[in-house]
This record gives C-alpha cells, structure tokens and sequence, in this order.
C-alpha cells in the first residue's frame, strides 16, 4: 500500500521544468523506501493512443523521503503534453497518480499536463559557473597595498577586528596578491562591498557608481578586473540593494524634504517630516537606523538598481552578482533584473543571499543561485560542531538536493563560513583535521564550493566582527600542511568532471563509525569518496568490491578477499574506480 500522503508532484516549475526546447526534467516525492518502481506515462494531446513510458531514478532520499527524477526528450519542441505516475509498492501493487489523487486502474482523464516551452523557460547556467571554486574576499582585511588611501586612524594589520576600526585592505592589495590566488587555484572572487560607503563593511552605501576611496578608484579597479580576468579569475560583485546608507543623497534629500522630496517613495518612512536618524522614522534592515530600506516596489527603485547593476557589467566587465538580503527584495527586481541583464549578458551569474531554502530566488525566472545555508548548516553541524550523526547529515544532505532543480545544484554556493558567521576552525576549537574533513567534503560535494579567504592558512575568530580577522601573509604564521591540502583538492576538482559537474549519490551511512561513503558520476569516470570523521583509534573495514586509485594519496586501492578495504580515523579517500 503507497503512503499516499508522502506523494507529491505538481506540475509547476519546482517538479517539471525544460532544460532545451525538447527535454523536459520531471519529478516526483513519494515515502522513503515506499515503492519500488516509480514510471511516468506520457502522451500528447491530441494522441492519446501513444503513450510512452519512463522509469524515473530515485535520486535522493533522506528521512522521510525518496526524491524520483527523470528526463523526457522529444523529437520537437515540448508541448501539450499530458502524464500520470505508475507506482509500483512493496507489493507488487501498481497505483496510478493522476491530478485527482489515487488509482488501481489507469486513468482516463484527469491528467497533468505541461503546456510549452518557450525558449526562454528552458533552465541555463554559464558553462563557466557550473562546479567553479568561489574565493571571498573581505576588502579591509584580506591585504593592504596602497598606505597612501589608509582611513585616519587606520591600525597595525593583523590588529584584532571590531565594529569600527580600519586596517587598510585595498585594491592594490588584492592585485598584489593576484600569483597567490592564481597558485591557489580558485577561479571565481566573490568581493564584500566595495562601493562608496559608511563603515569598514561597507553595507551602507552612499554611492553605488564610486568605488570607496579606502579601497581606491574606478580606473584601479578597471586594472584589477583585466588582471585578474588574465590570471583566469572571474569576479562577481556584492549588490546591496535592500538598503543604502543614511548618506544616501536620495535618503538624505528625504531627511531634509519629507514628503516634499522627490525620492519620498524610494524609502519606507513612518512618518511625513522632520525625520530624523531613528528605526522608528523609517524602515530598515533589522532595525539597524543606519541602514534604511529601500522600497523596492517602487520602479523608479528597480529602474536605479538595474542600472548600477548593468553599468558595472558594461563598464568594467565584472561576471555577476551576489545579492545582499535577496529574499528580502521584491521578487520582481531580480526578474526584471534577469530579464534585462541575462539577455544582454548571459555569461553573468546571479547569485542571492538566503539563510534558508532559496526556492523562492531561483524560481519564477529570477537568479541562478543562492548562497547555500543549508549546506553550511549540515556541514557545520555534522564536521565542526558534532551535534548529529552521520546519517542525520545525510538525511538533510539528501533533502536539500531533492529540494533544488538538477541545474541548479551545479551553481550552488556551498560555503562553510562567511563574513556573517564564525569561522569553520572556531567551531571545532582550532581542530584542523576537522576543517580538512569538512573543506574535502565540500571540495568533492555537488556544486560550487566557496572558501571564505584565510581558512585555507587556519585563520580563526569568532562570529562577526572577530571573523573579519586580517588575512595572515606571514608564512611562519600560516598552516602550510592546510593550504597544500586546498591546494590539492582544487586541482583534483578541476582535473576530474565527475566531481566538477557529475552527479551524486549516497553509496553507505555507518553511524557507529561515522562513515559516510558517496559516489559522483560522469559519463567517463566514477569517483567514490568515503570520509571517516570517527575519532575511534581502530582500523574499521568496509564494502569495495572494486578496485580503482586514491587520488588523494595516489596509491592504488584494491579490495580484500571479503571485498572490502580498510579507512582509518579521521581519513578520507577519494577512490576514482576501475570498472
């Protein structure tokens, strides 16, 4: 008997969605380990006496779900198309699931259907963004190569942060370190603000078109873009534009005017006049008085933040977006800012910030990806902090990519900290043998894998302002054996597409011995990783009847009599097989 209640499929975009003209990706939740079978009937319209049929993959399955997927390619474009579900239960038993619920027999209406694909519903991604290695970089702290451009009171690099002081991080900085980077591997900066802008952070902005002259000019940032593009690096931009800085002219005319100011409606005032720098005048970001919110409903707003960001992209050839506070922006500036923006660049990336489920922002033709929590989250919890089991990882590992498209997953960012979050080292106590669990798992994950700069050497610190910490440039200061073990996870994830672009599957879960045990598959190669976090001293031998190489040791890997292998405490293995 099918759990019926577990069975979900609706054809919206979230379940059935085009990846050409021609081929259409569909999906379906039932109950964990409920059926056996899952296929999907289709037929066109007017030819309901040719029906095809597709057994979908179980894809993912966590706690209480199974996740079903499967591709249907037609000979012309897909159109009118109508389907129903064949389930087949532990039984034997066939239920078919149809848009009103269940049958023992096949239905003879009530179907879903998909009606067309435009060409621009069909779900793209830059080739480029697909798998890349992010590199964040917070300006004021990551290197100071200009004195000249210092803020008044600027302190010794290296000095311990806080909400207000300045150590002098600028462009030159960064092109002085280009070689770094470049040794380093990572192909893609992600840049906190760098516009015009109160505080060190630089989230207040008072002007989108300058770059903050602590940091330096228009025309250095125009030579770091072309340098950094030589070296093979690609940029993207933080865009706030949920909020400005109370030096905003246009909320400064507001303060001086009320409602008489033309840019009266840009903002969210409580009150008509006399506003002065309170939450309680106008609206904010998390009652911050300094940050005002913009109305974003507004189209003069969406109009102004189009703009900027298209003049960015025109003038100094930047790669994307990172969207600040994204979900909190009204959904209609990032598909108007799609629409615009990815038909005159369609090599950009959009990219917004969400602490949660981004299901909202990479729908409805809005961005291409979102900063993934919910990867964090599990890694933190699982690797650094050590609150649940491996199989709980699992679980929510498994949920989230049953949540998100096929496509997107290629795009997610999946961080580990962040300028908003303690460092990985500060939750697992300085341990680096665990961050070197967790930054492989998230080097050899589905996905785009960010470093927030300075992990790679240990930097430490606690939430913000402590994780905003000085990059450390002293070599005797630096974890080398750390940044050697970056170093050789990048190069594996660019010389193998099975862990840049191929898919993932769970292989085993061991909670007594905290193993977890995934494959990720291309079409020319299958690499299997196993990760043992257990802190147990004993040898522990596992299920490989294979054989193939470690590519992380370079050795190769061949299966005991029993076809098994043995994984130490805290190793990891990434065993590319021999078929």
């Amino acid at each position: 008997m099918v759990k019926k209640e577990a069975v979900l499929h609706l054809n919206t975009e979230d379940y059935i969605y085009p990846v050409a003209r021609n081929r259409l990706v569909i999906k379906i939740r039932t109950a964990k380990d409920d059926i056996t079978e899952c296929r999907v009937i289709h037929f066109y319209r007017t030819d309901p006496g040719s029906r095809n049929h597709l057994c979908l993959e179980k894809k993912y399955t966590d706690e209480l779900f199974d996740y079903y997927e499967g591709e249907i390619e037609f000979s012309k474009v897909a159109r009118y198309h109508k389907y129903y579900f064949r389930l087949t239960d532990n039984d034997g038993t066939d239920w078919f699931y149809f848009v009103n619920g269940f049958s023992r027999h096949e239905p003879e209406d009530g179907f879903f259907e998909f009606l067309y694909t435009n060409p621009g519903d069909v779900i793209s991604y830059p080739d480029w963004a697909k798998g890349a290695v992010y590199y964040q970089i917070f300006p004021e702290r990551f290197a100071n190569g200009d004195i000249r451009n210092d803020p008044p009171g600027t302190e010794a690099w290296g000095t311990l942060p806080t909400r207000e002081n300045y150590m002098g991080g600028d462009i030159k900085g960064v092109r002085d370190k280009i070689p770094y980077l470049k040794e380093l591997g990572i192909e893609v900066i992600y840049f906190n603000p760098i516009f015009m802008a109160d505080f060190n952070h630089k989230y207040a902005t008072t002007d989108y078109y300058r770059i903050d002259p602590m940091f330096g000019t228009n025309e250095e940032f125009g030579i770091l873009m072309k340098e950094l593009h030589k070296a093979g690096i690609r940029v993207i931009l933080d865009g706030v534009f949920n909020h400005t800085g109370i030096h905003f002219k246009q909320f400064e005319d507001v303060m001086e005017k009320g409602t008489d100011s033309e840019y009266y409606d840009w903002f969210l005032p409580c009150k008509s006049r006399d506003i002065t720098v309170t939450h309680k005048d106008y609206e904010c970001v998390g009652a911050y008085k300094f940050m005002p919110k913009l109305n974003s409903s507004n189209p003069k707003v969406r109009k102004f933040i189009i703009d900027v960001m298209d003049f960015w992209i025109s003038e100094y050839g930047i790669d994307g977006w990172r969207l600040d506070v994204a979900d909190e922006v009204d959904g209609n500036v990032w598909q108007e800012a799609r629409t615009v923006l990815k038909e005159r660049y369609p090599e950009i990336i959009l990219m917004g910030e969400t602490w949660g489920f981004g299901g909202t922002l990479v729908t409805g033709k809005r961005l291409d990806s979102v900063m993934n929590y919910m990867f964090r989250d599990a890694v933190r919890d699982y690797f650094g902090l050590e609150v649940i089991s491996a199989n709980e990882f699992n679980n929510r590992i498994n949920r989230m990519l049953g949540l998100y498209k096929k496509d997107t997953l290629d795009v997610l960012y999946n961080l580990i900290d962040s300028h908003d979050t303690e460092r990985f080292l500060f939750y697992c106590k300085e341990d680096t043998s665990k961050l070197k669990l967790a930054s492989a798992f998230q080097m050899l994950f589905i996905g785009a894998p960010a470093i927030y700069y300075g992990d790679e050497v240990g930097l430490t610190g606690d939430n913000d302002p402590d994780c905003r910490r000085c990059m450390e440039w002293d070599e005797s200061k630096q974890n080398r054996e750390l940044l050697l073990w970056y170093k050789k996870l990048i190069r594996l994830r660019k010389e193998h597409t099975a862990i840049r672009n191929g898919s993932f599957r769970t292989v085993s879960v061991n909670d007594q011995e905290d193993i977890i045990s995934f494959d990720r598959i291309s079409e020319d190669e299958t690499i299997r990783v196993i990760i043992r976090k257990s802190s147990s001293d004993k040898e522990v031998r596992i299920d490989f009847p294979v054989e193939g190489t470690d590519l992380i040791t370079g050795r190769k890997v061949k299966c005991d009599p029993d076809g098994k292998i043995a994984i130490n405490p805290c190793e990891i293995k990434a065993i590319k097989v021999i078929n």
